[in-house]
């Protein structure tokens, strides 16, 4: 299957690994062209991001393994995108 896009939701811990680290281990995966990390929660200890992987041929098993490496944990995958070419969601008003 040629995963294009992934959106996933992945937590990690305040300090560790750093958002660098974080988008070093995805950006590693062969295939990943793109990597996009936005904070969307922090407390105490911990904090929830919601990160974008765009490319061609991405592994989608080698990305949560190298997630899981640095200590972050992927909670859900909130988006993907298969196929030839990627497809924009056009959101319809109700």
């Amino acid at each position: 299957m040629n995963i294009r896009r992934l959106i996933l939701d992945v937590g990690k811990g305040l300090n560790r690994p750093s958002l660098l680290e974080l988008s070093e281990a995805i950006s590693s995966v062969k295939g990943v062209e793109g990597v996009n990390i936005s904070v969307t929660e922090i407390d105490m200890e911990t904090m929830g991001t919601n990160i974008t992987i765009e490319g061609a041929n991405m592994n989608f098993e080698e990305i949560v393994k190298r997630i899981d490496a640095t200590g972050a944990v992927v909670h859900s995958v909130d988006e993907i995108a298969v196929g030839s070419r990627l497809v924009e969601n056009i959101r319809r008003y109700q």
